[in-house]
């Protein structure tokens, strides 16, 4: 989450040409975009959505209501309140659910069956509150274990502390190193990912994070999250979450056991990036995401669509959601995003996504004085398999692309149909980063699968650190259907060998 805005490209392009009066306009797109209607009275700045077992919905709203929603009936009921920005919830049963606020994790629950909590019971509050605006949480997820997850916000230069706080004080590095302010952490444990295991002990499990707004796994078990772009973060990141490592924003590191360093932002920009681990894939600002949010694997084996496995990511600037695809190079996990969804209906703030037991997509929106939209929507797969990218994976000479559908030949085939560049994002204080090492790759061979479903790029001297950018221009599917999305971006972080 941030305040700044910069204009992005307007790129995917979801839905086909004008359909024929006689057509039905539902076989002519591949999603279809609902807005539910929310209850009358409600400030419906989403913190998160979630399902419960019996299909119901459940929501949270940042100015404290948790409610339910019949999907069938339309109607909604209060089943709690009185949170302070809640942003994440965990179901644990129709009747009990955990809620991540600004104070503590929250269990709540309904013990005589009316369908309203009674019980309101501190699961963890084992980390520091300066008061401070900027101080947001988010989670839980839980992994296969039982262990569960949540993210700390960093403090905003922007915002004072209070003269009374909660945890131990540590002004070190407040106000950053020559006269720069910079997002800080002056109480344990802002800008780290923290894991609370099953005894209810909550440990300090990564750090480095400026705003991680989103927190998932993917269907092996990894676990995701996002950032936004700011000091120290050039352009928004996914990174894949490991137990120990640093993650970029110095603040948080004087709360790692141990610390003996001194003053985290009086270190050099090259001792710091020796220290850190970079982002698994990098959303270029302006043109893919400017405020990413919530990671969610798609496990609803197709009924969304053919993307089964993959990372779908709200974003809060645009009228988009994001699609994520993964590899593993040399042991680490890198990939490509691309748009998934652009408009058509979405509205910006998209804060929060949830898959529905009918495999149907609901997305909570958020505004809460950043640029956004507020409510709720929901995005349905028609049964049309999109004219898409599916996967964008490195090979030694190149990229391999793999199309959703079979591609035409002689557009495929068309060497000015593509159109590569890359660059790179500085690592440092400033807010945010430009485009560095900007060059244009050429397409030096292209083949085409038998099936028309792959096509094998050849470019010259592919280069480890940079993100590739690629528009796809007037490649169509072997039925004569233009692409619903492109442009794609690569994160080349390790060559494959």
């Amino acid at each position: 989450m941030k305040l700044k805005l910069i204009t992005g490209l307007c790129i995917a392009v979801l839905f086909t040409s004008a359909v024929n009066k006689h057509e039905d306009p539902e076989k002519k797109v591949s999603y279809r975009v609902e807005t539910i209607k929310m209850p009358e009275g409600l400030t419906s700045e989403n913190g998160a959505v979630e399902f419960l077992p019996d299909g119901r919905l459940v929501a949270c709203f940042t100015r404290g209501e948790v409610m339910t929603y019949n999907t069938k009936t339309k109607k909604w009921k209060l089943f709690a309140e009185g949170f302070h920005d809640p942003l994440g919830i965990l179901v644990i049963s129709n009747s009990e659910m955990l809620v991540i606020q600004r104070p503590e994790l929250t269990r709540i629950k309904d013990t005589d069956g009316d369908g309203v909590a009674d019980l309101y019971e501190n699961v963890t509050d084992a980390f520091g509150i300066s008061g401070n605006y900027h101080e947001y949480n988010y989670g839980p997820v839980k992994d296969k274990n039982g262990n569960l997850f949540i993210a700390l916000n960093s403090s905003s230069p922007g915002g004072s502390m209070r003269s009374e706080v909660r945890g131990k004080i540590d002004t070190m590095g407040r106000d950053g190193a020559n006269g720069l302010r910079q997002m800080f952490s002056a109480v344990p444990y802002r800008g780290w990912i923290m894991k609370l295991t099953p005894d209810g002990k909550l440990h300090p499990y990564a750090s480095g994070f400026r705003s991680p707004n989103g927190l998932g796994f993917d269907n092996k078990g990894n676990l995701f999250a996002t950032d936004n772009q700011g000091d120290w973060v050039g352009t928004s990141p996914l990174f894949h979450i490991k137990e120990g490592n640093f993650y970029g924003h110095p603040g948080s590191l004087i709360w790692t056991k141990g610390w003996n360093k001194g003053n985290p932002y009086h270190l050099s920009k090259d001792v710091l990036n020796g220290m850190r681990t970079k982002a698994a894939v990098l959303f270029p600002h302006g043109i893919i995401a400017n405020s990413p949010t919530q990671p969610l694997c798609d496990n609803t084996n197709g009924k969304f669509g053919p993307f089964g496995g993959q990372l779908l990511i709200g974003e809060m600037n645009k009228e988009r959601i994001v699609r994520v695809m993964l590899e593993t190079v040399d042991g680490e996990i890198q990939g490509a995003c691309i748009p998934f969804l652009d408009g058509h209906g979405l509205r910006k703030g998209n804060n929060r996504i949830a898959f529905a037991p009918d495999g149907s997509l609901y997305v909570g929106q958020n505004s809460h004085g950043w640029l956004g939209d507020e409510g709720i929507q929901r995005i349905i797969f028609t049964g049309r398999t999109p004219v898409d990218v599916y996967t964008m994976s490195l090979t030694s000479t190149g990229f391999d692309l793999t199309f959703t559908q079979p591609i035409d030949r002689n557009t495929a085939m068309n060497k000015s149909n593509y159109k590569m560049r890359h660059y790179y994002y500085e690592y440092h204080k400033k807010y945010g980063s430009d485009q560095f090492g900007l060059g244009s790759d050429l397409i030096k061979n292209i083949t085409v699968s038998a099936d028309g479903k792959k096509v094998s790029l050849t470019i010259d001297a592919l280069k480890a650190g940079y993100v590739y950018e690629l528009g796809l221009d007037n490649i169509k599917s072997q039925k004569g259907e233009p692409l619903d999305n492109k442009l794609v971006c690569y994160t080349l972080n390790k060559l494959r060998k």
